[in-house]
């Protein structure tokens, strides 16, 4: 375990309702409409396709976003996201890559203003789809329900299941409505339609090659493949045999799964699935495609991937590796990537049992050190940017307020559009400040004035505050979070927070959080200070001769008295144990499970766990369920 554990903390990743604001009712969407919205009703009439269509297609690709004209990972450009990979990495690409230049020949729009101009971009994205449903008899069946195969074709997909995926997800949309403020502050309405459905659906994309039967774990909507990490021998350190790059466990039976980690691959897909292929690399169980969100599964959901750089989260999660860059959302973090991912999470937490909520759906940033020397080592993905609270709409899990509360405890929950806390570090220069852009997180100090000092890590800065670098987490707090409430003073709120208090700016005009209710613990009357930890072993005695103790070492964290933490979870001590490479059921591997009893706790941007033994639980006043 400590070479797997050292080489997950070394290695660097290479890697449906509730869509908004509700279900806009049918014909609300001429009212008030911007010069956006009429540029999808124009464009509509000028090339014959139906407007909910155009306006569906143009939600999975960009959101309605125009991205200041920055194109996508994929070379993608504006509400249409037609692509030209020469313009936007000067390489040529393959077949799909030039949908900018076939939209200029259709619309007579040049490529420059296609790219650039939002209003031309949604008629050259018209243009295409027309053109596609011309090719395959869409304008002679009328209706959404015959566009189906020219939005499966419009994808551009490696394969039909994926074009299939994104066309089934457009036509939820049309059934589901959406409403949404762009990027340029716009609103755009796309009206319910519970009649919108779908004719001709294995007629989507036939120019693309059918992918073979996938012998993935996913559900069957999803376009999946299954592309397995190496379990193998190879020479290790200076010709030591060592093996990689993961562990055959028989999960759930011998251990429950708890977590799904969301993470980011700080690098392209084609080279996450290549390296994820490599026996001495790291490995975790899906890799998600921004472009499509196509899905690669590379590990067993029954196995211990080594994903998440804490022992103790890698046998008891599922890892899904998300192609981004945490420093560029508007490049990365695609709708169809977001929904590919919630249909996969929902999938998972179903089979699996896993809870729905920011306690057990984790980012990679939220995992815990394992120890206190691993603490500045431990990854920051998916960053500030990862849009939560859309994630959860989709999980169909939103994070709404309790209806009954005491007003004890906060669920984090910015307007994520229109909260934009400066950042820096997105580039090079460390001190150089990110572009605006929405985001999740709230920025914490340690008084209630924007002035004061942000509050501070122990275990990242000593006793200095934190920074506003985009991969700082000292003094974050994110979407969906929950936090016992230390105090409030005007438009301040104060959060327990890494054995401190914390504030928050949370004005009721504009509030970044939400009342909730749950469990909180507080440290037992007489026990001093509530050490705080990264994994909930067994006791020492627990362990069966030849397999050595694990001893549990505290992390820079305490809980004072009067201080209380929101219980996330409570668990008995566990330690997986993998002596080496065995057969493929895992019959060798085995959970050693003590008495010791652990909460799990949110104790910063990171989980914590503390002993059940040093703490008093309480329940909520309201009457209400507990959160665990």
């Amino acid at each position: 375990m400590p070479g797997r554990l050292a080489r997950c903390a070394a290695a660097t990743a290479v890697l449906l309702p509730l869509l908004a604001a509700g279900s806009p009712a049918a014909g609300s969407a001429r009212s008030g409409a911007g010069a956006l919205q009429e540029s999808f009703a124009a464009a509509a009439r000028q090339y014959g396709v139906p407007e909910s269509v155009l306006l569906g297609v143009a939600y999975l690709e960009s959101r309605w976003d125009a991205h200041e004209g920055a194109p996508s990972v994929a070379g993608g450009y504006g509400p249409m996201h037609l692509t030209d990979l020469r313009a936007a990495t000067g390489e040529s690409g393959g077949r799909g890559t030039q949908t900018v230049r076939r939209a200029a020949r259709l619309s007579g729009i040049p490529a420059a203003r296609l790219r650039s101009d939002p209003t031309a971009n949604v008629r050259g994205g018209a243009a295409l789809l027309a053109d596609h449903g011309r090719r395959l008899g869409a304008a002679r069946a009328g209706g959404a329900a015959g566009w189906y195969p020219a939005v499966a074709a419009y994808a551009q997909a490696r394969d039909a299941a994926t074009a299939r995926v994104f066309a089934d997800e457009v036509y939820a949309v049309l059934r589901a409505g959406v409403r949404r403020t762009t990027d340029s502050g716009e609103t755009v309405t796309l009206p319910a339609d519970a009649a919108a459905r779908t004719a001709a659906r294995t007629a989507a994309a036939p120019a693309a090659h059918r992918a073979a039967p996938a012998a993935a774990e996913c559900p069957r909507e999803l376009a999946c493949e299954w592309l397995p990490a190496p379990y193998e021998v190879y020479g290790g350190k200076d010709g030591k045999p060592d093996y990689g790059n993961h562990d055959k466990a028989r999960r759930p039976h011998d251990q429950r799964v708890r977590y799904i980690v969301v993470h980011d691959t700080e690098g392209g897909y084609d080279g996450s699935v290549r390296a994820v292929q490599d026996p001495e690399f790291v490995s975790w169980h899906y890799t998600l495609r921004s472009s499509d969100g196509h899905v690669a599964q590379h590990v067993r959901t029954g196995d211990v991937a080594w994903h998440a750089g804490n022992w103790q989260v890698n046998s008891q999660s599922i890892g899904l590796e998300h192609e981004a860059r945490l420093t560029d959302p508007d490049a990365w973090f695609t709708e169809a990537m977001y929904r590919s991912s919630a249909r996969l999470v929902r999938y998972l937490a179903r089979e699996y049992d896993v809870p729905l909520n920011r306690h057990h759906i984790i980012g990679h940033d939220n995992v815990p050190a394992p120890d206190p020397e691993h603490v500045p080592d431990m990854h920051t993905d998916p960053g500030p940017y990862w849009d939560w609270a859309h994630y959860f709409d989709l999980l169909g899990a939103p994070l709404e307020p309790a209806a009954r509360t005491d007003g004890g405890i906060v669920t984090i929950r910015p307007d994520y559009a229109a909260h934009r806390p400066a950042y820096t570090a997105c580039a090079k220069d460390a001190a150089a400040p990110c572009p605006p852009h929405g985001s999740g997180a709230v920025r914490l100090r340690t008084r209630p004035a924007p002035d004061a000092p942000l509050a501070g890590d122990p275990g990242l800065h000593g006793d200095a505050p934190a920074s506003t670098g985009v991969n700082d987490t000292g003094a974050r707090a994110s979407t969906g979070q929950q936090f016992a409430v230390a105090g409030r003073r005007g438009d301040w709120t104060a959060i327990w927070y890494l054995g401190r208090k914390a504030w928050f700016h949370n004005p009721a005009a504009a509030p970044t959080a939400i009342p909730d209710e749950g469990t909180t613990l507080t440290p037992r009357p007489g026990a001093g200070p509530v050490r705080v930890y990264g994994r909930a072993l067994p006791e020492a005695s627990a362990y069966p001769e030849g397999v050595e103790p694990q001893e549990p070492r505290p992390l820079p964290y305490e809980l004072r008295p009067g201080q209380r933490y929101v219980v996330g979870d409570t668990m008995p001590g566990e330690y997986f144990h993998a002596p080496g490479l065995t057969d493929e059921t895992g019959a060798a591997s085995r959970v050693i499970r003590g008495r010791t009893l652990w909460h799990q706790i949110q104790v910063g941007h990171r989980i914590g766990y503390v002993k059940a033994a040093d703490v008093t639980v309480v329940r909520p006043r309201s009457g209400g369920q507990p959160n665990v």
